[in-house]
């Protein structure tokens, strides 16, 4: 049973380019089952990308830089 739903104007436009030649109904489903997939197994792509336990707390340590820097400018 087909069902209406109501989506603004600038969401239709990005939904009716990504979906090609495909329907809404595909697209919307292939949406939806990519984004578990990426919530569960999406980190497996990244795991080993740094190399080490020093490479990860240098970008901490620029991460944490970075934001005292900008909590003091805007915050």
């Amino acid at each position: 049973m087909a069902k209406t739903i109501m989506v603004a104007n600038e969401v239709y436009k990005k939904l009716k380019k990504a979906k090609g030649n495909n329907s809404f109904s595909r697209l919307l489903n292939e949406l939806i089952y990519s984004k578990k997939e990426k919530t569960l197994g999406g980190l497996k792509e990244f795991v080993g990308v740094l190399k080490d336990d020093e490479e990860y707390d240098k970008i901490m340590k620029d991460l944490k830089k970075r934001w005292a820097e900008w909590t003091r400018k805007y915050a």
